[in-house]
Protein backbone atom coordinates (compact mmCIF):
# COMPACT_ATOMS: atom_id res chain seq x y z
CA UNK A 1 0.00 0.00 0.00
CA UNK A 2 1.33 3.46 -0.91
CA UNK A 3 2.15 6.02 1.76
CA UNK A 4 -0.69 8.54 1.48
CA UNK A 5 -0.76 10.16 4.93
CA UNK A 6 1.56 10.88 7.86
CA UNK A 7 0.18 11.70 11.32
CA UNK A 8 2.62 13.33 13.73
CA UNK A 9 2.64 13.35 17.51
CA UNK A 10 3.88 16.65 18.95
CA UNK A 11 5.48 16.54 22.41
CA UNK A 12 8.81 14.74 22.15
CA UNK A 13 8.30 14.01 18.43
CA UNK A 14 8.18 17.36 16.65
CA UNK A 15 10.18 19.01 19.45
CA UNK A 16 11.67 18.15 22.84
CA UNK A 17 8.91 20.00 24.62
CA UNK A 18 8.43 17.93 27.75
CA UNK A 19 11.48 18.55 29.97
CA UNK A 20 12.26 22.16 29.06
CA UNK A 21 8.80 23.30 28.01
CA UNK A 22 5.77 21.72 29.65
CA UNK A 23 7.56 20.83 32.91
CA UNK A 24 8.87 24.37 33.35
CA UNK A 25 5.47 25.84 32.48
CA UNK A 26 3.71 23.63 35.04
CA UNK A 27 6.11 24.78 37.76
CA UNK A 28 5.56 28.44 36.84
CA UNK A 29 1.79 27.92 37.05
CA UNK A 30 2.10 26.18 40.44
CA UNK A 31 4.22 29.04 41.80
CA UNK A 32 1.82 31.64 40.42
CA UNK A 33 -1.08 29.86 42.16
CA UNK A 34 0.82 29.80 45.46
CA UNK A 35 1.22 26.00 45.48
CA UNK A 36 4.19 24.44 47.23
CA UNK A 37 4.83 22.04 44.38
CA UNK A 38 7.66 21.69 41.88
CA UNK A 39 8.09 18.85 39.41
CA UNK A 40 11.78 18.11 38.99
CA UNK A 41 13.10 16.26 35.93
CA UNK A 42 12.79 12.70 37.37
CA UNK A 43 9.31 13.39 38.83
CA UNK A 44 8.03 14.72 35.55
CA UNK A 45 9.45 11.67 33.80
CA UNK A 46 7.31 9.49 36.08
CA UNK A 47 4.24 11.64 35.49
CA UNK A 48 4.57 11.26 31.72
CA UNK A 49 3.18 7.75 32.18
CA UNK A 50 -0.14 9.60 32.64
CA UNK A 51 -1.35 11.07 29.36
CA UNK A 52 -2.67 14.64 29.46
CA UNK A 53 -1.70 17.65 31.59
CA UNK A 54 -4.93 17.93 33.56
CA UNK A 55 -4.76 14.22 34.25
CA UNK A 56 -1.18 14.57 35.56
CA UNK A 57 -2.20 17.28 38.03
CA UNK A 58 -5.06 15.11 39.29
CA UNK A 59 -2.88 11.98 39.49
CA UNK A 60 -0.03 13.75 41.33
CA UNK A 61 -2.36 15.02 44.06
CA UNK A 62 -3.95 11.59 44.46
CA UNK A 63 -0.65 9.72 44.71
CA UNK A 64 0.57 12.16 47.37
CA UNK A 65 -2.59 11.54 49.37
CA UNK A 66 -3.64 15.17 48.98
CA UNK A 67 -7.15 16.46 48.23
CA UNK A 68 -7.65 16.47 44.48
CA UNK A 69 -8.56 19.95 43.14
CA UNK A 70 -11.91 20.42 41.48
CA UNK A 71 -12.21 20.20 37.72
CA UNK A 72 -12.54 24.00 37.62
CA UNK A 73 -9.36 24.51 39.68
CA UNK A 74 -7.43 22.07 37.51
CA UNK A 75 -8.70 23.80 34.36
CA UNK A 76 -7.48 27.18 35.67
CA UNK A 77 -4.07 25.75 36.57
CA UNK A 78 -3.77 24.12 33.18
CA UNK A 79 -4.79 27.30 31.37
CA UNK A 80 -2.09 29.22 33.25
CA UNK A 81 0.43 26.52 32.39
CA UNK A 82 -0.52 26.75 28.70
CA UNK A 83 0.02 30.52 28.73
CA UNK A 84 3.50 30.06 30.24
CA UNK A 85 4.26 27.35 27.68
CA UNK A 86 3.26 29.62 24.80
CA UNK A 87 5.64 32.28 26.08
CA UNK A 88 8.47 29.73 26.28
CA UNK A 89 7.76 28.63 22.70
CA UNK A 90 7.58 32.19 21.36
CA UNK A 91 10.96 32.94 22.95
CA UNK A 92 12.54 30.33 20.66
CA UNK A 93 13.73 28.13 23.53
CA UNK A 94 12.18 24.94 22.14
CA UNK A 95 13.40 24.18 18.58
CA UNK A 96 12.26 21.32 16.36
CA UNK A 97 14.06 17.99 16.71
CA UNK A 98 16.73 17.18 14.10
CA UNK A 99 15.30 16.09 10.75
CA UNK A 100 11.70 17.05 11.50
CA UNK A 101 11.50 20.07 9.18
CA UNK A 102 13.46 18.28 6.45
CA UNK A 103 11.18 15.25 6.46
CA UNK A 104 7.98 17.29 6.75
CA UNK A 105 8.98 19.43 3.77
CA UNK A 106 10.03 16.38 1.74
CA UNK A 107 6.66 14.71 2.41
CA UNK A 108 4.70 17.89 1.69
CA UNK A 109 6.48 18.39 -1.66
CA UNK A 110 5.69 14.77 -2.51
CA UNK A 111 1.97 15.39 -2.03
CA UNK A 112 1.61 13.26 1.10
CA UNK A 113 -1.23 14.38 3.38
CA UNK A 114 0.15 15.63 6.70
CA UNK A 115 -1.67 15.83 10.00
CA UNK A 116 -1.18 16.08 13.75
CA UNK A 117 -2.58 13.64 16.32
CA UNK A 118 -1.69 14.76 19.83
CA UNK A 119 -3.00 15.03 23.37
CA UNK A 120 -1.44 18.47 23.84
CA UNK A 121 -3.83 21.43 23.91
CA UNK A 122 -4.76 23.24 20.68
CA UNK A 123 -3.22 26.46 22.04
CA UNK A 124 0.11 24.78 22.80
CA UNK A 125 0.11 23.09 19.40
CA UNK A 126 -0.64 26.34 17.58
CA UNK A 127 2.16 28.13 19.44
CA UNK A 128 4.67 25.45 18.44
CA UNK A 129 3.59 25.52 14.79
CA UNK A 130 3.74 29.31 14.58
CA UNK A 131 7.10 29.81 16.31
CA UNK A 132 9.02 26.62 15.45
CA UNK A 133 7.68 25.67 12.01
CA UNK A 134 6.09 28.80 10.56
CA UNK A 135 2.56 30.06 9.94
CA UNK A 136 2.41 28.46 6.49
CA UNK A 137 2.17 25.08 8.22
CA UNK A 138 -1.34 25.87 9.47
CA UNK A 139 -2.35 25.37 5.84
CA UNK A 140 0.04 22.50 5.13
CA UNK A 141 -1.31 20.32 7.93
CA UNK A 142 -4.63 18.96 6.70
CA UNK A 143 -5.85 18.18 10.22
CA UNK A 144 -4.81 19.33 13.69
CA UNK A 145 -6.34 16.76 16.04
CA UNK A 146 -5.42 17.88 19.56
CA UNK A 147 -6.40 18.02 23.22
CA UNK A 148 -9.83 16.95 24.41
CA UNK A 149 -11.30 16.53 20.93
CA UNK A 150 -11.70 12.83 21.76
CA UNK A 151 -12.70 11.47 25.20
CA UNK A 152 -9.97 8.83 25.57
CA UNK A 153 -6.35 9.89 25.26
CA UNK A 154 -3.34 7.81 24.21
CA UNK A 155 -2.72 4.87 24.60
CA UNK A 156 -6.32 4.68 23.34
CA UNK A 157 -6.41 4.91 19.53
CA UNK A 158 -9.18 7.54 19.46
CA UNK A 159 -7.09 10.55 18.36
CA UNK A 160 -5.72 8.56 15.41
CA UNK A 161 -9.07 7.17 14.32
CA UNK A 162 -10.53 10.69 14.58
CA UNK A 163 -7.77 12.19 12.41
CA UNK A 164 -8.07 9.45 9.78
CA UNK A 165 -11.84 9.86 9.63
CA UNK A 166 -11.43 13.61 9.15
CA UNK A 167 -8.96 13.04 6.31
CA UNK A 168 -10.81 10.14 4.71
CA UNK A 169 -7.76 7.86 4.79
CA UNK A 170 -7.33 4.29 5.98
CA UNK A 171 -4.85 2.84 8.43
CA UNK A 172 -3.27 0.84 5.61
CA UNK A 173 -2.07 4.03 3.90
CA UNK A 174 -1.19 6.06 7.02
CA UNK A 175 2.06 6.18 9.00
CA UNK A 176 2.31 7.44 12.60
CA UNK A 177 5.33 9.36 13.93
CA UNK A 178 5.71 8.93 17.70
CA UNK A 179 8.18 9.10 20.59
CA UNK A 180 6.59 7.28 23.55
CA UNK A 181 5.23 3.92 24.59
CA UNK A 182 1.72 5.32 24.98
CA UNK A 183 1.95 6.89 21.54
CA UNK A 184 3.15 3.66 19.96
CA UNK A 185 0.35 1.73 21.67
CA UNK A 186 -2.23 4.23 20.38
CA UNK A 187 -0.89 3.96 16.83
CA UNK A 188 -0.80 0.17 16.98
CA UNK A 189 -4.35 0.00 18.36
CA UNK A 190 -5.46 2.16 15.42
CA UNK A 191 -3.85 -0.32 13.03
CA UNK A 192 -1.06 2.05 11.98
CA UNK A 193 2.55 1.41 11.14
CA UNK A 194 4.75 3.59 13.30
CA UNK A 195 8.19 5.23 13.37
CA UNK A 196 9.49 6.06 16.84
CA UNK A 197 12.11 8.68 17.70
CA UNK A 198 12.99 8.18 21.35
CA UNK A 199 14.12 10.83 23.81
CA UNK A 200 15.55 10.94 27.34
CA UNK A 201 12.13 10.32 28.87
CA UNK A 202 11.11 7.45 26.59
CA UNK A 203 14.29 5.50 25.89
CA UNK A 204 13.24 2.74 28.33
CA UNK A 205 9.68 2.36 26.97
CA UNK A 206 8.59 -0.84 25.28
CA UNK A 207 8.43 -0.36 21.52
CA UNK A 208 8.16 -4.04 20.61
CA UNK A 209 6.50 -4.29 17.20
CA UNK A 210 7.21 -0.73 16.05
CA UNK A 211 8.35 -0.43 12.44
CA UNK A 212 11.45 1.67 13.14
CA UNK A 213 12.94 2.92 16.42
CA UNK A 214 15.71 5.52 16.17
CA UNK A 215 17.39 8.18 18.29
CA UNK A 216 16.17 10.94 15.95
CA UNK A 217 15.32 11.50 12.30
CA UNK A 218 18.75 12.97 11.70
CA UNK A 219 20.32 15.20 9.08
CA UNK A 220 22.53 14.35 6.09
CA UNK A 221 25.34 16.64 7.30
CA UNK A 222 25.22 15.46 10.94
CA UNK A 223 26.56 12.28 12.62
CA UNK A 224 24.55 9.12 11.88
CA UNK A 225 21.50 8.34 13.99
CA UNK A 226 21.33 5.40 16.39
CA UNK A 227 19.03 2.61 15.24
CA UNK A 228 17.40 0.53 18.00
CA UNK A 229 14.93 -1.52 15.93
CA UNK A 230 14.81 -1.99 12.17
CA UNK A 231 12.50 -4.95 11.47
CA UNK A 232 12.08 -4.03 7.79
CA UNK A 233 15.82 -4.21 7.17
CA UNK A 234 16.04 -0.64 5.88
CA UNK A 235 19.43 0.23 4.42
CA UNK A 236 21.55 3.39 4.53
CA UNK A 237 20.04 4.65 7.79
CA UNK A 238 22.46 7.50 8.34
CA UNK A 239 19.27 9.59 8.62
CA UNK A 240 15.61 8.79 8.01
CA UNK A 241 14.44 9.68 4.48
CA UNK A 242 11.06 9.62 2.80
CA UNK A 243 12.22 6.57 0.84
CA UNK A 244 12.59 4.69 4.13
CA UNK A 245 9.04 5.57 5.12
CA UNK A 246 7.71 4.43 1.76
CA UNK A 247 9.55 1.13 2.20
CA UNK A 248 7.97 0.65 5.65
CA UNK A 249 4.55 1.02 4.02
CA UNK A 250 5.43 -1.66 1.49
CA UNK A 251 6.07 0.52 -1.55
CA UNK A 252 8.46 -1.03 -4.06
Amino acid sequence: MALKCMLWDVDGTLADTERDGHRVAFNLAFKEAGLQREWDVPTYGELLAVTGGKERIRFDHARRGEPVPSDEEIARLHAAKTAHYQRLISSGRIPLRPGVRRLLEEAWRAGITLGVATTTTPAALEALIEHALGKEWFDRFAVLAAGDIVPAKKPAPDIYTYAMAKLGVSARETLAMEDSGNGWKAAAAAGLRCVVTINDYTRDHDFSGADLVVSELGEPDAPPIHVFANPHGLEDLHHVRLAHLRAIMGEA
